[in-house]
């Protein structure tokens, strides 16, 4: 049985993996070691022509995984995510086309924004979790702090450079429910199918909550 839908994708875990797989094979060993290390929400990029192998596969043998697909930019991969099994659904960015049609897929979704006149369009439009990309080149913490103030209302999975020594610090904001980040994920690591060092960075990963 697939896991059932969040309230809030933000709740889940203080860390969102964000996952480029370029061997479908690969994708359930690796749901599996994220899950393992207290990882369970899981955002699988369309950006290889695996990805959509790989969220289905995650989600018709991994149960414990809430798998979603990232790098979401038109109407037509918001229906192939879905059919394919993905249970959130994140975008870079947004238009008025693309959020209708997250909204009309029934999972939850987080846009990406990374200015002050996108948070109030998407709030004025019933949107109050956001991706906030690309977070370190567009002002990180300094910027999320500030917009904290005028915009409570509005909370953030911040993603982009962000790593183990910087997450502890998003993460300590009012506005932040969780970042999204692949430093669990080294390159050397899944080409070697070490998943049990996954599994350890997982660990860590979900442990920095109680960092903050």
């Amino acid at each position: 049985m697939p896991s059932p839908l969040p309230a809030s994708v933000l709740d889940l875990a203080p860390v969102v993996p964000v996952v480029v797989v370029d061997d479908a094979s690969d994708a359930v060993p690796l749901a599996r070691a994220l899950v393992s290390g207290g990882l369970p929400a899981i955002e699988v990029t369309l950006r290889t022509p695996a990805a959509l192998r790989a969220i289905r596969a995650i989600a018709d043998a991994v149960p414990d995984a809430l798998v979603g697909a990232g790098t979401v930019i038109t109407p037509e991969q918001v229906t192939d995510s879905v059919t394919a099994g993905a249970r959130f659904l994140v975008s870079p960015g947004w238009t008025d086309v693309l959020l209708d049609a997250m909204r009309a897929s029934g999972v939850p979704f987080l846009p990406g924004v990374s200015t002050t006149s996108e948070v109030v369009a998407l709030l004025e439009r019933g949107v109050r979790e956001m991706k906030f990309f690309p977070a370190e080149a567009a002002g990180g913490t300094a910027y999320l702090k500030s917009l904290a103030g005028p915009l409570p209302q509005a909370r953030f999975c911040p993603t982009g450079g962000i790593g183990p020594a910087t997450a502890p610090d998003y993460l300590a904001l009012p506005n932040v429910g969780c970042v999204g980040g692949s430093w669990m994920l080294p390159a050397d690591a899944v080409a070697a199918r070490d998943w049990e060092r996954v599994a350890a960075l997982a660990r860590a990963a979900a442990g920095l909550r109680a960092q903050v």
